[in-house]
């Protein structure tokens, strides 16, 4: 009996993890293709094809499939071993030639056309237009209308990318594993909160340090040691660690991969018509454009750039007046902002670290969604998790209907990969008539709990926090007919919105009244400490936007690039981002060996998406701001046209629906303060 076969036996059909032994995933997999070409098999056989028996039974088939790989690919990435990883490797060839053998199926996309033909005599409605428009132009978008030849290459191409991307995501996750900071000299530690000393001991002796202090790559015990430590070679060593992950030319080397992924990329462009892999995304969003973008980055970066100047240069003047530091070093960045950053605002991470216990904030996101959506949060021990650390949730609405089922995952561990994301193990649709609810789930890596504090969050980690929900909102409020074009199933450029939007809540005093709360006191955050965050949350702007546009403009680089003109990866970089240098290079760091999101995740010619969506959320909090945070008409209008409608209209549509009128950049200047 395999599990993942039969009828899941669990709360809301739920995923029976505690069943699920890695031994299933293969025959599971196996058998969900079998299923699913036997889907395609009945569409094909249909002698007289309509939008049902086509287009709508082609979005369904494969159902039990996609549910199996969902459940699979999410514990690679939260939860995997070397067991998991060796099994990706051989199951991900076969998922590729699964879904290479529906798109290049010539008599599949023959009915398909054949529907697309006659698509006025069907007398579609938006939602049905759009199925019909995505599935057609999906299967010409990925080699229907190749020639056999070309097919053949098409899939060769496909099976080696999915590889090459697994591979690369593994090196990262291995060399963010095997790297340790062992201190054992506590004077070594100088500046550093007791919070994170105390979390160093307790890291260390896991690790089997005993009396000694371990910090890793692991984002919370990273970034809180380049802020604190007052120890500057030790900052260095550390910075080194991190920023040389997968380039030292060792069997963990991602270099050498991601020219072969690039060039497997515009090969597969061309062979499909396209000048660039860039031109193949692009068409396929918001901006359009190669041009579009670079237009967009570069007005961008001529607002930011001076800005990010000034701060370079009072953060150095004022390392120079603290410590006689005549050359800031991007080891030494994050020590001194944080310095200048209290010193003119009088506010730190460690001052606010005891309002933002994790607990407390889960309860704030949910509380905030209460007041915008209705939504309520029960936790269920009888759904069934993949780890201790997870937690579930039912979903309901204002009327107790059930809505979704919310998994969350807050810390780091050795099988889980670094960052925080929102995944869903099953999406909504309409099935028969009756919805089918989502299963949704946001995995972060938070500050850990230690033998005598909770964990207690950063600022960043409450917008992180609450920029994930953000994202599980999109897929927990989907109201739609079709998976494909529900929750998350948007434009790239688009996803961000809910997000990002999301993260506005968190400068609110009457959102931060309902969760901040010293976790010793129970004392509400004083409202002076709340002016505080506001008025420091431009601080670095400049600095941080320049960083952003600067990793943007190296994807667009790449994917824009003829790849036989990079002959050497690390000169590659350096050049992309010359114009967007800020602080003197450092030799031997390299960004793009550890940038998972355009060579493992999905944001390949599609990193500008931040910045794309921060001028849609700015603007569209603006509406907010006018009417009232927790304005029931604006938080309506924003659920029906943007959180609930998925990807069932163009998104410019959408967003028009819910702001009347065009995005405009000026919320998002104004607010970064770069006008």
């Amino acid at each position: 009996m395999n599990p993942l076969l039969e009828k899941f036996n669990t709360p809301f059909d739920t995923a029976p993890f505690e069943k699920i032994k890695t031994e299933h995933f293969l025959p599971a997999i196996e058998e969900g293709i079998q299923m699913a070409k036997a889907d395609i098999e009945t569409i094909k056989s249909n002698e007289k094809v309509n939008f049902e028996n086509t287009i709508v039974a082609l979005d369904h088939a494969g159902d039990r499939l996609n549910i199996i790989s969902g459940i699979f690919y999410n514990l690679n990435a939260a939860e995997t071993n070397e067991q998991i990883q060796a099994l990706a490797r051989e199951i991900s060839p076969l998922l590729t030639a699964h879904g290479n053998d529906i798109l290049l199926d010539d008599a599949l996309f023959g009915k398909i056309q054949q529907v697309y033909d006659q698509k006025d005599k069907f007398e579609l409605n938006e939602e049905q237009a759009t199925l019909l428009e995505k599935t057609y132009k999906s299967f010409v978008r990925n080699g229907a209308k190749l020639n056999e030849e070309q097919k053949i290459q098409l899939r060769e191409i496909d099976k080696n990318l999915s590889q090459l991307s697994l591979k690369f995501g593994e090196n990262v996750l291995a060399e963010t594993n095997k790297y340790q900071l062992v201190v054992d000299d506590e004077s070594k530690l100088s500046g550093l909160p007791e919070s994170i000393k105390e979390g160093a001991s307790q890291s260390a002796e896991e690790k089997g340090h005993k009396d000694k202090w371990v910090f890793t790559l692991d984002f919370p015990s990273y970034f809180p040691f380049m802020t604190y430590a007052d120890d500057r070679e030790l900052r260095k060593e550390l910075f080194l660690a991190y920023n040389t992950k997968a380039s030292k030319g060792d069997e963990l080397d991602n270099k050498q991969f991601i020219k072969e992924m690039l060039e497997l990329k515009t090969k597969r462009a061309k062979l499909l018509g396209y000048n660039s892999y860039s031109d193949f995304v692009l068409e396929e969003r918001m901006a359009k454009s190669g041009s579009a973008v670079m237009e967009f980055l570069k007005n961008l970066l001529e607002k930011a750039k001076p800005k990010a100047l000034d701060e370079i240069k009072e953060v150095s003047e004022f390392a120079k007046k603290l410590d006689s530091i005549d050359q800031l070093e991007k080891w030494d960045f994050g020590y001194y902002s944080e310095k200048l950053k209290k010193e003119k605002y009088e506010v730190d991470d460690e001052l606010l670290r005891p309002y933002f216990k994790l607990e407390n904030a889960i309860e704030g996101v949910f509380e905030t969604a209460e007041k915008l959506y209705g939504l309520k949060f029960k936790t269920n021990k009888d759904i069934e998790v993949y780890h201790p650390d997870v937690t579930a949730y039912e979903v309901s609405d204002k009327d107790n209907n059930h809505l979704a089922v919310f998994y969350a995952d807050f810390f780091p561990r050795p099988g889980k990969r670094n960052g925080a994301w929102m995944t869903s193990y099953r999406g909504q649709k309409l099935i028969g008539g009756k919805d089918q609810r989502p299963h949704v789930s946001i995995v972060c890596n938070f500050t850990k709990p230690t033998k005598t504090k909770p964990s207690l969050l950063t600022f960043n980690e409450v917008t992180t926090l609450f920029h994930e929900f953000g994202h599980a909102l999109h897929g927990m409020l989907a109201k739609g007919t079709y998976e494909s074009l529900t929750g998350t199933s948007v434009y790239w450029d688009f996803v961000e919105l809910p997000s990002q939007i999301f993260e506005n809540w968190c400068y609110e005093k009457e959102c931060l009244d309902l969760f901040a709360k010293h976790y010793e006191t129970c004392e509400t955050i004083p409202s002076a400490l709340i002016e505080k965050i506001k008025n420091a949350s431009n601080f670095l702007q400049g600095y941080q936007t320049v960083r952003q546009i600067s990793l943007a403009l190296l994807d667009m680089a790449y994917h824009s690039s003829d790849p036989s003109m990079i002959t050497d990866i690390v000169v590659f970089e350096r050049e992309q981002m010359k114009k967007t240098s800020l602080l003197p290079e450092v030799e031997g760091t390299m960004m793009s060996t550890s940038f998972s999101h355009i060579f493992q995740g999905g944001y390949a010619a599609g990193y500008y998406s931040y910045k794309w969506a921060e001028v849609l959320d700015a603007d569209a909090f603006e509406l907010f701001q006018e009417k009232g945070i927790f304005d029931a008409e604006t938080a309506n209008s924003f659920r029906v046209n943007i959180l609930e409608s998925g990807g069932k209209v163009h998104p410019s549509i959408l967003y028009k629906r819910f702001r009347g009128r065009e995005p405009r950049p000026e919320a998002l200047l104004k607010r970064a303060g770069l006008l």
